[in-house]
């Protein structure tokens, strides 16, 4: 039964604002568009800035300023985050030679890596909104779908120069996202100019008739229907036994299974998700669970029946239970696997094991299999830019795009890497990186560590996050260095509110803001992503951070076992209990 005749019997004024206003915004149109024109505050209707994360952007303000506006009298200090897909994260170098101009002519002056294998700029305003697009248009790039109840930008494990293998689950990405494209055209008529060519006041509808009419499908929306999803749809794969992605924090992942070479299949993981609400237990985060395996053919097929199952079973009433994990809670992973079978027409083979052996980014010079080399390179929290009395890491990747023909390949742990370098360019590119001081002798915990943007433009945000963790690193480094653990890392995610996403959850050592200057701290990750940590300590300001990890990292340099991670560590000596399931997250 698809979600409109689910959705049928249900009173509409029982349903979230958020789907009422899907149902009733003629395919993600709104009012934009007069919004757009309206000189008169640089925001938009209420109701359009939900649409507006559909078409890839979210409005923000600027909070370090809105006391001293309000003082003059003044609205806050409106711009919108835009965020581009990506998927797989390649760019090409005359891509990212106006992508670097987009941010000097219409953003911030930064560009900023997110978690999700795409950059997202800062600051533009809304008279500069179109122009923006259009000129990301003419690179071949969009925004559509980036944000929104919609599938995410698909990530996978990075460079596709690497290898044959990263070639084909790369391509996978691409052909996910095409198939999993929402297919109205509003994006294009407001943004891009594209006119209408059908549709308009004549095909608006009375809501009840909207509810009631393509019980056949929706020819404007086919995989979405005018209802969209309950929420977001996160879709990663992976090469074992690199966990680069964070493959089981996401609604659906693909574990790739070599044989002899040759790229055989995936693994199927459906139900992670790592936010949550403080205070509400029936809140979590999740790792994902495997159902099966498939074909690399069947990929694009499997992800669009998971996503349809999710859209016709997950919770419109509620969005704080509306993700796939919570989906799965309810139905059973047996039951949601049944449904995605029926939509597939045949059943998913047994899954197979894999493995995995860390989360983290291969930096420096990596050979690829052709020969050529590739250069990944630290850009801590992700942030692009020239620092003051700092690296010129902006002014650098520029000059590199422009003397260089290769890719430049964004990671999922906010890193870049330079594709394609053949032997006898090497040392053309360390000078370049050398020249502006973008390589810097950085710490392993330092070169493990995430954070989200927070403070000033998260509206969310509850403390800081990029701006914060670096000093806290600093002194984190120091404790390292003390216990003789300078050359070991931990796995360091920080957010600004439980939202997750930097995947504060599957970190080692994870903060959660919960005030300003104020953390949850988390202990026991997984070093390669496959297990979620657990509250230590709740509400601690910096002094009480360095005051309860001090001791247990000195603990941990004098009686850890072998190769033992930091996470498994404090689970074994009885510091942290383990979470085994995202329904024990908060279970003392």
């Amino acid at each position: 039964m698809d979600i409109i005749a689910k959705l049928r019997d249900v009173p509409f004024d029982e349903l979230h604002p958020n789907e009422r206003l899907k149902v009733e915004s003629d395919y993600l149109r709104g009012s934009l568009e007069a919004g757009l024109a309206d000189e008169a505050t640089g925001a938009v209707a209420e109701d359009d800035t939900q649409l507006t994360k559909f078409h890839g952007f979210y409005m923000q303000d600027d909070r370090d300023l809105r006391d001293e506006r309000r003082h003059q009298k003044l609205e806050p200090l409106y711009s919108f985050m835009v965020r581009l897909r990506l998927p797989g994260g390649v760019i090409s170098p005359k891509q990212w030679l106006t992508l670097d101009d987009v941010s000097s002519r219409y953003a911030n002056g930064t560009l900023r890596i997110t978690t999700r294998q795409t950059f997202q700029y800062h600051g533009v305003f809304k008279e500069n909104l179109r122009a923006h697009l259009q000129a990301i248009d003419k690179a071949m790039i969009d925004c559509i779908a980036a944000c929104g109840d919609v599938n995410r930008n698909v990530i996978c494990s990075a460079n596709p120069h690497r290898s044959q293998i990263h070639r084909q689950v790369y391509e996978l990405s691409h052909a996910i996202s095409d198939r999993l494209l929402p297919s109205t055209r509003a994006y294009h008529e407001i943004f891009l100019g594209e006119e209408r060519v059908a549709g308009g006041a004549e095909e608006r509808e009375t809501v009840s008739s909207k509810r009631d009419a393509e019980a056949e499908g929706d020819p404007r929306e086919p995989l979405y229907t005018r209802h969209y999803l309950p929420r977001k749809f996160k879709v990663a794969l992976a090469i074992p036994p690199e966990n680069d992605v964070d493959l089981f924090a996401h609604d659906v992942g693909f574990i790739a299974h070599v044989e002899n070479g040759e790229l055989d299949g995936f693994t199927v993981c459906i139900g992670g998700g790592m936010g949550m609400t403080h205070g509400e237990p029936s809140t979590f985060p999740r790792l994902s669970d495997p159902i099966g395996y498939c074909t690399p053919e069947a990929v694009p097929a499997v992800a669009e029946a998971i996503m349809l199952t999710q859209r016709d079973n997950g919770n419109r009433r509620d969005r704080k239970q509306a993700r796939l994990k919570y989906t799965v809670e309810s139905m059973g992973l047996d039951a949601f696997k049944a449904e995605v079978e029926s939509h597939l027409g045949e059943a998913l083979a047994p899954a197979r094991e894999y493995h995995f052996a860390d989360n983290g980014d291969r930096l420096g010079w990596i050979e690829g299999d052709d020969g050529l080399w590739h250069y990944g390179l630290f850009v801590q929290n992700g942030r692009i830019a020239d620092f003051d009395d700092g690296p010129q890491l902006r002014s650098g990747l520029r000059e590199i795009a422009e003397t260089h023909d290769g890719d430049i390949v964004l990671t999922t742990n906010q890193n870049l890497i330079v594709t394609q370098v053949p032997a006898t360019k090497r040392e053309e590119i360390d000078a370049i990186l050398d020249r502006h001081r973008v390589v810097a002798d950085h710490s392993r915990l330092r070169r493990s560590a995430m954070a989200c943007v927070a403070f000033p433009t998260c509206g969310l945000a509850m403390a800081e996050s990029e701006r914060y963790l670096p000093s806290l690193i600093d002194k984190l480094d120091t404790v390292m260095n003390e216990a003789g653990l300078s050359d070991d890392a931990i796995t360091v995610r920080m957010t600004g509110c439980p939202n997750g996403c930097a995947r504060p959850y599957l970190a080692e050592i994870g903060f959660v803001g919960k005030a300003p200057g104020h953390y949850n701290l988390y202990l026991g990750g997984g070093f390669s992503g496959q297990r979620l940590n657990k509250l230590y300590r709740e509400n601690i300001d910096e002094a009480t951070i360095l005051g309860e990890l001090e001791p247990l990292i000195q603990r941990y340099a004098a009686e850890r076992e072998t190769g033992e991670p930091f996470g498994d560590f404090v689970i074994r000596t009885g510091v942290i209990k383990e979470t085994t399931a995202g329904r024990a997250f908060h279970d003392a």
